[in-house]
């Protein structure tokens, strides 16, 4: 039920005004975008989430784990590009994405936090919102 109503306001509220900022060409703190290749379509699909760039590691807690259409697309296809912030503008990075249901989505956002400060109010909302937390992470390229 808790899915029925989030999904909605993020995808047609939530998400547009940060995507929208990325179109333009400006990065808002605290978030990155996730193309992913859509798993019947083959086209690229993006989504907003928090910036979990540790290194050359990207961290993402998705907070409908398989429910999720870019779970799903990343199950199908591992190969994604990251859009990161790079002062006020964003640049794309490839990367392989690996699904981790065995890490535990809390303390990974715990973690994250020490190492990426702006991550922690994303983190609260994703548990506030979340139905099925599930820890991604995003080897990127070089």
């Amino acid at each position: 039920m808790k899915h029925q109503i989030v999904h909605p306001l993020q995808k047609y509220f939530l998400n547009p005004p940060i995507k929208l900022l990325f179109a333009l060409g400006v990065a808002p703190p605290g978030y990155a975008l996730l193309e992913t290749i859509g798993r019947k379509s083959g086209k690229p699909r993006s989504t907003p989430v928090g910036d979990g760039r540790v290194g050359r590691e990207f961290w993402i807690v998705a907070e409908h784990g398989n429910k999720a259409a870019y779970i799903r697309n990343i199950a199908a296809n591992p190969r994604v590009r990251v859009k990161l912030r790079d002062g006020l503008r964003a640049r794309w990075h490839m990367g392989t994405a690996h699904l981790l249901p065995e890490d535990d989505p809390r303390e990974r956002q715990r973690w994250l936090a020490g190492h990426v400060p702006s991550s922690a109010a994303n983190a609260g909302a994703v548990r506030f919102f979340g139905t099925q937390l599930l820890t991604v992470r995003i080897d990127l390229d070089a």
